[in-house]
């Protein structure tokens, strides 16, 4: 799949992972959309990387489905890559009682639903490009290690991510026939935003749980590999982990 000539739907990629994405595929010739909530820093992002920017929530169809029709403005839809989500923490019985269902639903609609509901209307798009080398699109989705050794504190977000993980073989499956490759990338931990604002020791603690290298993933690394996976036409409805081969401790 060659990135020049295509456009390209970012979610969540105002920062993180989605940021360092759409400026990979920005500099490699793709016409970039990033969508991310209209209270990010989308716009500014968008400016700097020379891509375009709609504000989207990836839970309304509606919304999601707007970026995606100015992504087929710009030139053939060919590349979504689905990094919107939220990983908020909650156990199961806390100090004040069990876990807010709400909480755990509003987990999994993002990092769950937001992305089914992403990859249906990207495919749906790229269902009518000409094939190029044999795809008329690929979908790169987001899950995490935590999707196989979920920690305590983490039954919300390991169920969204172990579903986003569960769901890829069946997409690729049924995508197929259109010629469209459907991969997820697990992280470890990754130096996000979310990351970066904990404390310097807390960071080389999480560093030095990870065998080689001993350090937190480079959201640029991330974004080498969704590179890689849309130029690699036999890498298909696979779980890639991209995690210096952490396995996460129960804490």
């Amino acid at each position: 799949m060659h990135l020049n000539g295509s456009s390209a739907l970012v979610t969540g990629g105002a920062s993180g992972l989605g940021f360092a994405t759409a400026s990979r595929l920005a500099e490699r010739g793709a016409k970039v959309v990033i969508t991310d909530l209209e209270s990010s820093r989308g716009a500014d992002a968008a400016t700097r990387i020379g891509a375009e920017f709609v504000s989207a929530d990836v839970t309304d169809s509606a919304q999601l489905e707007a970026a995606v029709a100015r992504a087929v403005e710009l030139a053939p839809l060919r590349i979504a890559v689905c990094c919107a989500g939220i990983a908020t923490p909650g156990k199961l019985l806390g100090r004040d009682g069990p876990l807010p269902l709400e909480q755990f639903e509003r987990v999994v609609a993002v990092n769950l639903t937001g992305t089914f509901n992403t990859v249906r209307l990207a495919a749906n798009a790229m269902v009518s490009s000409h094939a190029v080398d044999g795809d008329r699109g690929v979908i790169v989705m987001t899950a995490s290690a935590a999707a196989f050794e979920g920690q305590i504190g983490q039954p919300a977000y390991s169920a969204s991510k172990g579903g986003v993980a569960s769901m890829t073989l069946p997409l690729a499956r049924e995508l197929s026939r259109f010629g469209i490759r459907v991969v997820s990338i697990a992280p470890g931990i990754m130096a996000t935003p979310l990351t970066m604002g904990l404390p310097q020791s807390v960071r080389d603690s999480l560093g030095h749980q990870v065998p080689h290298p001993s350090r937190l993933g480079r959201p640029e690394e991330f974004a080498s590999l969704v590179e890689h996976v849309v130029t690699n036409g036999y890498l298909n409805g696979e779980v890639v982990r991209l995690d210096g081969a952490i396995r996460m401790a129960p804490r």
